[in-house]
Parts: C-alpha cells; sequence; structure tokens
C-alpha cells in the first residue's frame, strides 16, 4: 500500500489530473504542485473557470460540438456554405480542422468510430443524425474527415453505405494524411493541403 502523500484534498486533485490525457501520476503530481503554489494566479481562477464550464458548456443538439449555445456558433454563424458538410470523428478533429482555417463550412461531429471489439456499433455513434441532416437536402458534398486508422476506415465506408442513394457526392480527405495519423496532431498546413486535395470516396 503507498504511503499518503498529502491532505485527502490534494490527493483527489492529482486524482483527478491523473485522468487528464496526457497526464499520468507523475505529470499530474507536478501539475497539481504547480497550481497550488500559484494558487491566486492559477488555482482559484481555474476553479472558477471549470465550475462555469460546467455549468453552461453544452453540446449541440445538430452537430455535436460543444460550445455554451445550442446549436452551436458554427451551427447559426449565416456565412458558412451550407452545402458542404465535414464529418469528423471528434470535437478535437472540429477543432484541428477550424485552427487550419481551409474551409468556411459546417460540420457533425460522430462521437467515435465503429468499434465491435470495444461495444460501439452505429447505434453508439451520431450517424443516423448525420444521415437525416443530409436527407433534409440543402447538403450537396459530405467530406469524411476521419482518422486513418483501420477503425475510422471502416467507420467511412459505413457512413457511406449509409448516404448511398442520396443526390449528394461523398469525398474523403485526400493523401497528405499520415495512415495511422489522427487530425488533432497534424499541422495546419498538412490539414489544409488535405482538404484542397479531397477525393471521391
Amino acid at each position: 500500500m503507498s504511503k499518503r502523500i498529502a491532505g485527502p484534498e490534494i490527493e483527489r486533485l492529482i486524482q483527478l489530473l491523473a485522468k487528464v490525457p496526457g497526464l499520468g501520476p507523475r505529470s499530474a503530481r507536478r501539475a497539481a504542485l504547480h497550481l497550488i503554489k500559484k494558487k491566486e494566479q492559477l488555482l482559484s481562477p481555474l476553479a472558477e473557470a471549470m465550475a462555469e464550464a460546467v455549468e453552461k458548456v453544452r453540446v449541440c443538439s445538430n452537430c455535436g460540438n460543444v460550445d455554451t449555445s445550442d446549436p452551436c456558433m458554427i451551427c447559426i454563424d449565416a456565412r458558412r456554405d451550407p452545402a458542404t458538410l465535414i464529418v469528423v470523428e471528434d470535437v478535437s478533429d472540429l477543432w484541428a480542422l477550424e485552427r487550419a482555417s481551409a474551409m468556411n463550412v459546417r460540420y457533425h461531429v460522430l462521437g467515435g468510430t465503429l468499434s465491435p471489439l470495444d461495444g460501439i456499433g452505429p447505434d453508439q455513434l451520431n450517424i443516423r443524425s448525420l444521415v437525416d441532416r443530409v436527407s433534409s437536402g440543402e447538403i450537396r458534398e459530405v467530406i469524411l474527415a476521419v482518422n486513418a486508422t483501420v477503425e475510422g476506415q471502416t467507420t467511412a465506408h459505413y457512413v457511406t453505405d449509409q448516404l448511398e442513394g442520396l443526390d449528394i457526392k461523398v469525398t474523403r480527405l485526400a493523401h497528405g494524411v499520415p495512415v495511422g495519423g489522427e487530425l488533432d496532431y497534424l499541422d495546419d498546413g498538412t490539414l489544409a493541403a488535405a482538404l484542397k486535395s479531397r477525393t471521391a470516396f
């Protein structure tokens, strides 16, 4: 049994930080110690920001993005092309594409990829709502911007099958996105080039 090094409040802070992607137990301890040392400049404002996020952040019922309004700012932006829809696995992928500023369009977040081994089937993803959006008739092109992984490509094929018969063009990101790569880790230039040279799926 490991020896307790601090009070339960600090231990809880460390345990919660350790659950954040990219932070293990050691990094969480360092982060917690830094926050505590900078209590007034960091810890208090961070606690306030997190409390506000818990209260105000919503998942957009239209596209699956996270924002403080529903529908989100992207969905209600009249300057965006309503005829083109980029389909992504997760909100982090949407944010990565927005950083690239390659296209001024709308998005649809699937909420993951098909993975039968993990118990994730079509009903666990936002595929039905995607088909409903496309069936409305306003969308002319769907760009599948999924990760170049086995699960991502399987999901892309499934989505393409579900959209078959609708009067739309289905495209996917072109080469330039490395096989096995994830969108959130790519540089803006690679993402922009991949979007501009997309190919039929």
